[in-house]
């Protein structure tokens, strides 16, 4: 007899398998990262309807395969595409959230429920709250959760406190004069600061370009220390 289970999740990812099947990725609350296939999804009259999809947060019941588990029922909990899909720039973000989640939770231990948390309040804020802060706001959360924030005050190499006027992946984030490296960018100490808010849920109010500034910082952090770039991040940069 297989085991089967019951957990929150949201939709991460979904690809055609065989000819009616979908497989679904999903971000689990208790059981991390899990892909499952739906049955006959891609058929007119499917049970599951059009809740397989983005950004929907779903309670489901899974049995456990051998490669993939089974979706055998799925109910909607929460649905935030209506808000995303008519904003371009909501969607995009929004992308950048699963999209990162996904890279993230490879790292993750199941039975951790912080990132399947933060992707849903972020999809919830993404409703209203600016896109790119919200969308940096959980990067920088969840890269502190990973245990490799980027430093935004003190030097990264020296501990030297701030506030200081370069940062660079490589070595941690913010970096004094005498640990700067090459490649290093020169960056406004606002701009760190105003990552240093978002990142401890602090209300902040950049200027424009402080808010772009910071949004590439975090970006080449998250993509640095993931050796991989995430394709919705180079979307937004467009």
């Amino acid at each position: 007899m297989r085991e089967n289970y019951r957990d929150r999740a949201v939709v991460i990812r979904t690809y055609d398998f065989g000819e009616a099947d979908r497989v679904i990725v999903l971000l689990t609350r208790d059981h991390g990262l899990v892909r499952a296939v739906a049955k006959g999804v891609r058929r007119a009259k499917s049970r599951f309807g059009s809740r397989l999809q983005l950004f929907v947060n779903l309670d489901v019941q899974l049995y456990v395969g051998k490669n993939l588990a089974t979706i055998s029922q799925a109910d909607t909990v929460d649905y935030f595409g209506a808000r995303l899909i008519e904003d371009y720039e909501r969607y995009t973000a929004a992308c950048a959230v699963l999209e990162s989640a996904e890279r993230l939770a490879f790292a993750d231990a199941a039975h951790d429920p912080y990132l399947y948390d933060s992707v849903t309040a972020t999809l919830e804020q993404l409703q209203t709250a600016d896109p790119t802060m919200a969308l940096d706001a959980f990067l920088l959360q969840a890269m502190a959760h990973a245990g490799w924030a980027p430093s935004l005050f003190n030097c990264a190499q020296c501990n030297r406190p701030g506030p200081h006027h370069a940062f660079h992946p490589a070595v941690g984030g913010a970096a004094c004069h005498e640990c700067r490296p090459p490649g290093a960018a020169e960056v406004d100490p606002e701009t760190l600061h105003h990552l240093w808010l978002l990142a401890h849920n602090h209300p902040t109010n950049p200027t424009n370009a402080q808010k772009q500034e910071g949004h590439r910082l975090a970006r080449a952090h998250l993509q640095w220390h993931m050796e991989r770039n995430v394709s919705a991040l180079q979307v937004m940069e467009q």
